[in-house]
């Protein structure tokens, strides 16, 4: 009897996960590419708030590694006319750029002549 009441709570809980996460998605609230889930508020916040944000929510500001993952952040920034703050920042070498812990990029999708460093990378 246990284990069949600890069935039913687990089947309850995912259909409940299932109808919340179809409201974010008709909200354009969040997207999901290979495992991973990328959501927004779609409210403006500079960088340290967005990373803060990230992680008291458990997770991390998005950094693509892959051109699918990629186009999950650029749903986001479509949809709100705006852009994406990513989980990188400048190195020490100028013109250069890393992961926030410092690690090496691993995939980038730079326009012509970027990244320059100015912003609109």
């Amino acid at each position: 009897l246990a284990g069949s009441e600890n069935g039913d709570t687990i089947h309850q809980l995912e259909h409940r996960i299932s109808r919340l996460e179809g409201v974010l998605r008709l909200n354009k609230m969040i997207t999901e590419f290979g495992g991973k889930i990328f959501a927004t508020s779609g409210k403006s916040a500079d960088f340290d708030a967005t990373v803060e944000k990230c992680k008291e929510s458990g997770g991390s500001i998005a950094t693509p590694r892959n051109p699918g993952e990629n186009d999950a952040i650029l749903y986001f920034v479509k949809y709100f006319n705006t852009y994406a703050y990513l989980g990188i920042k400048q190195s020490p070498v100028p013109g250069k750029f890393q992961l926030l812990n410092g690690a090496q990029l691993s995939y980038t999708n730079w326009y012509s002549n970027e990244p320059s460093g100015k912003g609109e990378e």
